[in-house]
């Protein structure tokens, strides 16, 4: 039975991954409920994705557009009173769309906004040496990550916590507070509050890598741990290797670990640094070529 709580004719999902696929899940249950009509987009196509595989399950319509001004001019069409729910998502929607009357987007930002806008929040949070992380559910604006937060969830960052490590984490807390605030947000009496954005605020771009991707055995063992973990998202290839420079030649870093004892000997391949009390880094590493 339709319970006619909601205005939006149309939700339409965009992104890709695990996330996106629990979500889509989430809104067909609730669809019944609500009697709006159902929509995913792929914009950036990805080798696990789950979404075109549920779609066909539950007959939702499901369209892939990977070029930026088609998906701008689709978007665009739209006429009805429409959520779009960006979760995984990196298309940065035009600011006319944004505009629109009918339109309310809602994204997923993997960090607690207004800190760490802009992309791999994870990395940077692990490279900083944050104790915690988390996730905001936020409307979209004009300005990137700078739309009035929805909901957010906290979690901590262990000292031995990977990239990959609390980018999973983070989904899961996501899924979570979408789950809390998908009805709010469809009945529109979600209570959304501004961000305090200062001038200093940084963004963090696509390109950039966690201390350019290089360090210096000179450094704190406890920075170069933390690097480390920053560019570790495991067979993913996200960052490239760290470098480093061991007897003048460059070299990559090609796996690190910390294990405990006294640091032995650095030889042909391997290099050891104290890392705290009885414990050690042991990078093994191979020349640039």
């Amino acid at each position: 039975m339709i319970r006619l709580g909601t205005a939006f004719k149309k939700i339409i999902i965009i992104g890709y991954g695990k996330i996106t696929g629990e979500i889509l899940k989430y809104c067909i249950e609730k669809q019944s409920d609500y009697g709006y009509r159902l929509e995913c987009i792929e914009h950036e196509v990805h080798p696990f994705g789950t979404m075109e595989k549920i779609c066909h399950e539950h007959r939702v319509p499901f369209v892939r557009i990977e070029n930026k001004k088609e998906l701008a001019a689709y978007l665009g069409a739209i006429s009805e009173k429409t959520l779009i729910v960006s979760a995984s998502n990196n298309f940065l929607f035009p600011k006319e769309l944004v505009e629109k009357e009918n339109i309310t987007i809602m994204n997923f930002h993997n960090a607690l906004l207004p800190d760490y806008p802009g992309r791999n929040a994870p990395s940077w949070a692990i490279f900083m040496g944050e104790k915690e992380s988390g996730i905001t559910w936020h409307y979209v604006t004009a300005g990137i990550d700078e739309g009035n937060i929805i909901i957010q969830k906290r979690c901590e960052i262990g000292p031995d916590m990977k990239a990959y490590e609390l980018a999973g984490q983070l989904m899961e807390l996501a899924l979570e507070a979408f789950v809390e605030c998908f009805e709010p947000v469809l009945e529109e009496r979600a209570g959304a509050r501004a961000q305090r954005i200062s001038k200093e605020r940084r963004m963090y771009r696509s390109y950039e890598v966690p201390g350019d991707g290089f360090f210096e055995l000179s450094q704190e063992p406890e920075s170069i741990y933390r690097l480390l973990r920053s560019m570790d998202y495991g067979k993913s290839g996200i960052f490239p290797p760290a470098q480093t420079s061991i007897d003048g030649e460059r070299v990559e870093i090609l796996r690190y670990r910390k294990i405990s004892g006294e640091a032995p000997e650095s030889g042909e391949g391997f290099y050891y640094l104290p890392l705290g009390e009885n414990s050690v880094l042991k990078l093994k590493y191979k020349a640039v070529d």
